[in-house]
């Protein structure tokens, strides 16, 4: 006899058996009980939470000849064909690779027989989402009115591509993400009948990997017996999944936390000739700065023994959220940067530099400060245009802000002012498009994290001015502050890379000055006290 996956040989063959749905097991014995079964079900829930298990033994129960209890006997002869697959009443479809029009019109045609040798004719469809809109379209009717003897059970873990017609035509029971207890009791039975030999930690860390689902949680026990010895500890699962020795992450976050360059770049060519990717690396670091920030907040985490939270709990200690805070943002966008480049290795070792330089970790502090400052001179646009003020006030940055102001001296001059009729005329050729996808991407700029460009962009208009420009209007004018920072050259790439993911091709940005000058401040005074409480030193000259 061949070799059978744990996950089905100690697949669920009663309703007592499966776990963490009695929500839902209790239910659909209720109605076998009273004789009260649907004609069609439509089971939804992440993988591995139970749907075909209990498709499988409610096609089973409604055609038990010895049922005990709304469950099936697994005796009888009915009960032992469905189990070995020899009993055709009971249909099994994969929708993903039969979802044509064709296969639900074989279907269609088979619901007029009745059965072999069951009460019931059961079809049951997995991935019923993967289904063409035409299958759908010829599935209604006979999902609305089959004949007596066949019942439909359809299974999917995105119930909102179905459509309405479809969802309105079934009982519909939603599998609850099975919690890290159950699946640890579980595992403990298939433990003791496999003479699996598994700590309790190892069993904790399988169920947080599984993230809910019952399967991964046992494809993953699979795996680490596959080496012949059926001792399981919690290093071995680490290590058969990927993860990288927890305490060489802990190192370089922390050479990171203390500027340390050195050892940051130490510890990460060690990790890198163990073969270990740069990409689950990062991956690593951000969730494991992550934890550490979860952990400050609320002093409890998962998936860490002992001696590993000791070390949490010295780096939470030594660091501020709004610095954890900080390193997941940049550690991500150097995620970003790493797949765009040839260079993966230059790159991220680059990135590392600049996370332990304090000068640079100082500059990204005092950007932040600086959107208070953003949000004042968007609100003083309007102002400005009645502004009797014939000098636009200047702010210079003291020695320690040099990074900014260099960048902005140093920026090229992209924008060129237009009339207002011009802009008029791009509006209302392309505006149809524009309208479309530029209030989302200025809304996803919010939700990444990027609140400068967010606050600069948000009142602005989109419009194509040919194949391969797109026009960003502002009505009321740029400032002088956010003309800085629109056109550095970052934001420029950041804001085009956008723009042609939208349009399906690569397209150029350019600034479009919707009344042809830079608006001025009319209030220094609040200006001032507005910087001081950011603690940005300036000067105003006038």
């Amino acid at each position: 006899m061949g070799y059978t996956a744990l996950y089905r040989k100690f697949r669920p063959i009663t309703f007592s058996e499966i776990v963490g749905q009695e929500h839902i097991t209790k239910t659909l014995k209720n109605q076998i009980i009273a004789g009260r079964v649907g004609h069609a079900y439509l089971f939804n829930g992440g993988r591995g939470t139970g749907k075909t298990s209990a498709a499988k033994i409610l096609a089973r129960a409604i055609n038990c000849l010895n049922p005990k209890n709304g469950e099936p006997c697994n005796e009888c002869e009915i009960c032992k064909g469905a189990i070995n697959g020899s009993l055709t009443d009971i249909v099994e479809m994969d929708a993903a690779s039969n979802n044509s029009v064709e296969d639900i019109r074989s279907i269609r045609e088979e619901v007029n027989f009745l059965p072999t040798k069951a009460k019931y004719r059961v079809y049951i469809i997995d991935e019923v989402h993967m289904l063409s809109t035409g299958a759908f379209n010829a599935l209604l009717k006979t999902l609305e009115e089959p004949p007596e003897h066949v019942k439909f059970i359809l299974a999917t873990t995105e119930p909102q591509k179905l459509p309405a017609t479809i969802l309105s035509r079934c009982q519909r029971f939603d599998f609850k993400r099975i919690s890290n207890e159950n699946i640890i009791k579980r595992l403990e039975i298939v433990c003791k009948e496999s003479k699996i030999d598994a700590t309790k930690e190892a069993l904790n860390t399988i169920a947080v990997l599984s993230e809910g689902a019952m399967r991964d949680a046992l494809s993953i026990l699979e795996r680490c017996v596959q080496d012949g010895e059926n001792k399981i500890d919690e290093d071995k699962i680490k290590d058969l999944v990927g993860i990288p020795k927890i305490t060489y992450i802990n190192k370089i976050v922390e050479n990171i936390i203390k500027y340390d360059i050195n050892g940051a770049l130490e510890n990460t060519e060690t990790i890198l000739k163990e073969g270990k990717d740069i990409n689950n690396l990062l991956w690593e670091m951000i969730k494991y700065v992550k934890d550490i920030l979860v952990f400050k907040a609320s002093n409890k985490l998962e998936l860490y023994n002992s001696e590993e939270l000791e070390k949490i709990k010295e780096i939470a200690e030594a660091v501020s959220k709004e610095r954890l805070l900080n390193l997941v943002y940049n550690l991500s966008e150097l995620e970003n940067d790493i797949k765009w480049s040839t260079q993966k290795t230059i790159v991220f070792e680059a990135g590392i530099i600049r996370l332990c330089n304090e000068e640079a970790d100082k500059t990204i502090n005092v950007e932040e400060r600086i959107d208070k400052i953003e949000n004042y001179l968007r609100s003083n646009r309007n102002v400005g245009n009645n502004s009797s003020v014939s000098q636009t006030p200047r702010i210079t940055m003291q020695p320690n802000m040099q990074t900014k102001s260099n960048v902005a001296q140093n920026s090229t001059n992209t924008t060129k002012p237009r009339s207002n009729s011009s802009t008029s005329n791009i509006t209302k050729k392309f505006s149809s498009k524009s309208e479309e996808y530029w209030p989302q991407i200025v809304t996803d700029l919010k939700q990444s994290g990027k609140i400068v460009l967010y606050t600069n962009l948000m009142d602005t208009k989109a419009t194509e001015i040919n194949d391969m420009t797109v026009g960003i209007e502002f009505p009321n004018g740029m400032t002088s502050f956010g003309k800085t920072v629109l056109e550095k050259p970052e934001n420029i790439r950041e804001i085009s890379n956008l723009v042609s993911i939208a349009c399906g091709k690569e397209m150029q940005i350019k600034y479009i000055n919707g009344n042809n000058q830079v608006h001025k401040l009319t209030n220094e005074e609040d200006l001032k006290n507005l910087a001081n409480q950011s603690d940005i030193p300036f000067n105003i000259i006038e």
